[in-house]
């Protein structure tokens, strides 16, 4: 078996036939498929039972989160290499036969990844794509930006996946990130993306303030870890890497419509983290006026209000 797709699946039945139709549509045939049902509520395991394909597989666990559940698949799977897809994403159909021959022919590449379009929550193709860097990446760099974008993007050799025993379950938000961090930390992993659109990536607007906070708090969590691997990596990166992440935050206030305080929170904490990060980063200065024009804004409709 060359390829073991994964795909973690919690409640997510309406969205889940569009996952699986987009494996069942690849050009590259040898590939196993299991969906693992991380205690759904809906009918996911209907959804899957009506699919008549051998190579499809569902096992069914406890709500234990996402991470344990690709785990869960990854240990079950046969596949050299494993390619981790979430139930709400698609991929295009050379998805795997562009990674397949790309890391047969660059044996020294531990984990691939591509470029990705993101779509509306309804699942329309909005023609904006990512333009993180491909190559030359260092375990640095996980702590400024996720080059991946998602974990439907990523392509792991199994042996690797193996060492690192897979992705820390205690961490939401930030697991694949840590993941590829460790490889490159613990491992010298050679992580390369391909110039080429191959996941469609699903976004959605849940609008929710605490959803952000959440995200911070598993950044954090990222950064302990690391600091156990190597804190002086950590020491010396940390001001502007939080500052970053921190921006990248105050830029989806924008995106999710949350409250303009928020967005005004975390761009405050983001210039006292690294006051030279609006040098090093000048489209934090555009993020920057725009949130501060909206809180403006809505502090003199509160105003007129009264």
């Amino acid at each position: 078996m060359k390829v073991s797709v994964v795909i973690p699946a919690y409640n997510a039945a309406h969205l889940l036939s569009d996952a699986i139709d987009s494996v069942l549509a690849q050009s590259f045939t040898d590939w196993e498929l299991w969906i693992v049902d991380d205690g759904s509520t809906d009918h996911t395991q209907e959804v899957v039972n009506a699919y008549d394909d051998d190579r499809i597989k569902l096992i069914s666990q406890s709500n234990r989160g996402v991470s344990s559940a690709r785990n869960h698949g990854a240990i079950r799977s046969q596949g050299e290499l494993i390619a981790f897809l979430d139930a709400d994403d698609r991929w295009l159909p050379e998805k795997l036969s562009v990674h397949v021959e790309f890391m047969d022919s660059h044996p020294e590449v531990q984990v691939s990844f591509a470029r990705v379009e993101f779509l509306t929550v309804e699942g329309v193709p909005t023609n904006k794509f990512t333009n993180c860097p491909l190559t030359n990446l260092s375990a640095a760099d996980f702590f400024y930006l996720n080059p991946t974008v998602t974990t439907s993007n990523v392509v792991i050799r199994r042996e690797l996946f193996e060492k690192l025993q897979g992705f820390d379950h205690t961490i939401n938000y930030s697991e694949d990130i840590e993941l590829l961090f460790r490889s490159m930390q613990n491992y010298g992993a050679l992580i390369e993306g391909i110039d080429r659109v191959l996941v469609r990536y699903r976004v959605h607007n849940t609008g929710l303030s605490s959803t952000l906070y959440r995200m911070e708090e598993g950044w954090h969590k990222l950064i302990e870890k690391a600091r156990l691997m190597n804190p002086e990596l950590v020491d010396r990166h940390y001001a502007s890497a939080y500052a970053s992440y921190l921006q990248y935050l105050a830029r989806q206030t924008l995106r999710l419509k949350s409250p303009a305080s928020i967005g005004v929170d975390f761009v405050n904490r983001a210039f006292k983290s690294d006051r030279t990060f609006i040098l090093k980063q000048p489209k934090f200065l555009f993020v920057s006026i725009v949130v501060y024009l909206k809180f403006f804004l809505s502090q003199l409709k509160t105003a007129n209000d009264y």
